[in-house]
């Protein structure tokens, strides 16, 4: 198991970014979807932490992935929100943990993204809202943003198959880091599209889009499932609290399946991610940062 702790800042309140990622979620994947492709919504409920209490505007979700193809491998993600910057260290400390977490902080404005993914349009350093007058954010713009607000993801990766496990766990959170980065990046450059929803019509907006996505998809099962039921405590091991596939296009060497093992046409044998050949290739993981449609609300 590899665990980290992923802070990402945006230059919005938590009340808009509410808004923002349910928004960005739906039409990210919607656009990115392709017929037996993606990710179909299985299940889109709020997820309450009754043991929480929040001391500033905060709330937390969780998420659960596993492949069926790959019955060793699941991703956890917490998230909690809160208007800051990312110092909050003891966000996630509800639960002991066995060992110190790696803290990874994500710039939207200046850490790299692959050159395929790069547009101007959506470069913080260059974009300006219209209607928010925020935008091209200048080095070190965290420290003297207002308003900003952080939000934090505790990311457990599993990939329990001796010989195997360090390196894809290690693959596995190289892909997260990248779709949390360029996801958070198009939630900022749409802010004028989706500034004046109200949480109601952002919602219509999600449900006819999960509809239209679904349907793009035809009648292919998905390959990937979302379950939105917390893991017990105990299932990650001690420390554990919201867009979509591997920027990685090809997947590595020690996926692959001898060729002569005997084909079996029940499950599929490799792990296919997308062409990058395509420039249009997008995320195929499925909603990792469980925001957009499995982020829940505050009443």
């Amino acid at each position: 198991m590899l665990l980290k702790e992923y802070r990402i800042c945006m230059p919005l309140t938590v009340e808009e970014y509410r808004i923002g990622q349910l928004y960005m979620i739906s039409k990210h994947s919607h656009e990115q979807s392709e017929r037996g492709e993606g990710v179909e919504v299985v299940q889109n409920e709020p997820y309450e932490d009754p043991n929480y209490v929040a001391t500033v505007i905060n709330y937390p979700s969780r998420q659960n992935t596993s492949c069926s193809f790959l019955p060793k491998f699941s991703i956890h993600v917490e998230t909690k929100y809160e208007d800051n910057k990312g110092i909050n260290d003891n966000i996630f400390d509800t639960e002991p943990r066995d060992e110190e977490t790696e803290v990874c902080f994500i710039d939207i404005a200046y850490d790299e993204i692959p050159e395929r993914y790069y547009k101007e349009s959506e470069d913080p350093r260059y974009f300006k809202s219209e209607k928010t007058t925020r935008g091209l954010l200048k080095e070190g713009w965290r420290d003297t943003q207002d308003p900003i607000m952080c939000s934090y993801k505790l990311v457990t990766v599993k990939f329990e198959v001796w010989g195997l496990q360090t390196r894809v766990e290690q693959f596995v959170h190289k892909v997260v880091r990248d779709v949390l980065l360029l996801g958070h990046r198009q939630a900022f450059a749409w802010v004028d599209e989706w500034i004046d929803m109200t949480i109601e019509e952002v919602r219509e907006y999600e449900r006819a889009t999960q509809e239209a996505t679904n349907k793009k998809l035809g009648t292919f099962p998905p390959a990937i499932s979302i379950s939105e039921k917390p893991l017990p405590a105990c299932a990650r091991s001690g420390t554990s609290s919201a867009p979509s596939t591997p920027l990685s296009t090809e997947a590595p060497d020690f996926l692959s399946v001898p060729k002569d093992r005997p084909r079996k046409k029940s499950a599929p044998e490799t792990l296919t991610l997308p062409d990058p050949a395509r420039r249009d290739s997008a995320f195929r993981l499925p909603s990792l940062f469980s925001w957009g449609p499995s982020t829940p609300q505050p009443e």
